[in-house]
């Protein structure tokens, strides 16, 4: 029998993570390292969500707690927002004309749904 960590990824999750390593991202060594360090990382919180559940006077902290330690990476409106922003504010004395092709563009992202 051996001693095995609580956090021991189950053998078909790291098979799982052979088979997605393309080889472009580095040696297998470091992207399983990579990965198991995400995982044991997601545990760990998984657990400190579940424990905060008993606690009454902490009801809902935990959903704080996965959006702040777990926060989504922006949408591509909101990347393309933002680099419209910095090419807009880089431009000192714009033209007329720029400036109203960058509205459009602003007008037409800021209309898409957020993903």
């Amino acid at each position: 029998m051996t001693n095995q960590h609580p956090i021991t990824p189950p053998p078909e999750l790291v098979e799982q993570w052979r088979e997605k390593w393309s080889g472009a991202c580095g040696p297998f060594a470091v992207y399983l390292a990579t990965q198991a360090a995400q995982y044991g990382a997601d545990q760990e919180l998984e657990a400190c969500c579940e424990w905060l559940k008993d606690f009454p006077h902490f009801i809902g902290i935990e959903e704080q707690l996965c959006a702040a330690r777990r926060p989504k990476p922006p949408s591509l409106k909101e990347q393309a927002l933002e680099a419209l922003e910095v090419e807009d504010d880089a431009m000192p004395l714009r033209s007329l004309e720029r400036s109203e092709r960058f509205d459009t563009i602003r007008r037409a992202l800021e209309a898409l749904p957020n993903d």
